[in-house]
């Protein structure tokens, strides 16, 4: 439970505090194996879920039965928070485990009465609520992108920010090409023809943007 403390919900609320507080609502530790389905796309959310250990990815499938990766989620990070409230709050992907895991459950009840008795974790939960939702907007956002090289470009852009340096990739081709929802492949053909054009210098993790106005003009190609 030690990570539970450390968890942003939490943060600025006393763990003496904490401890009364759970003393006084309901809340489960839940387990789960490796690959197991923790929740379904479509299924209530009516609790909040929180990683204590081991780590999950939320996945969507597409029409055609392929899985696209939406993010890997870690300790000690909520799962669907955006979703516990509201008419439809239904969780909006698969939450699949990629580990072993456990998982802290607060009820809907419980997340109530926490609000009531802890200004702290009312307002963390609003602006985890809102940076959730900022979150899927970009990501919405990104997956409009019909081209493989329209994604690469988009990625790329948000990791270098305003500076035309060198990028070292946070993910392997393999995970890149899941996030992506493409073959491992076409992600590795997409690379290489940016770098045959001069739009980037690619060597491993490495890459450089050589012509920034070039490849945001990928971002508008369908």
């Amino acid at each position: 439970m030690d990570l539970l403390y450390k968890c942003p919900l939490f943060k600025g609320v006393n763990p003496d505090d904490l401890d009364k507080y759970l003393e006084s609502i309901h809340y489960q530790i839940k387990k789960y194996n490796k690959d197991q389905i923790i929740a379904q796309a479509g299924e209530e959310c009516n609790a909040l879920l929180i990683m204590l250990k081991g780590s999950v990815k939320g996945e969507m499938i597409d029409p055609s039965g392929k899985a696209i990766k939406i993010e890997d989620i870690e300790p000690p990070k909520p799962l669907a928070i955006a979703f516990i409230f509201g008419q439809n709050n239904y969780f909006p992907v698969n939450i699949v485990a990629t580990t072993d895991v456990e998982i802290f459950k607060l009820p809907k009840e419980s997340i109530i009465r926490l609000m009531q008795v802890s200004a702290p974790f009312l307002q963390n939960f609003m602006n985890n609520i809102s940076n959730r939702a900022q979150f899927l907007s970009n990501k919405i956002r990104f997956l409009t992108f019909q081209t493989i090289r329209g994604k690469l470009a988009h990625y790329l852009l948000q990791l270098a920010g305003s500076i035309n340096g060198e990028i070292i990739l946070p993910k392997s081709q393999e995970e890149l090409a899941s996030l992506f929802g493409v073959t491992r492949p076409s992600l590795g053909r997409a690379i290489r023809e940016l770098h045959n054009e001069g739009i980037i210098f690619a060597q491993g993790k490495s890459i450089k943007i050589l012509d920034r106005k070039l490849l945001l003009q990928q971002l508008k190609k369908g």
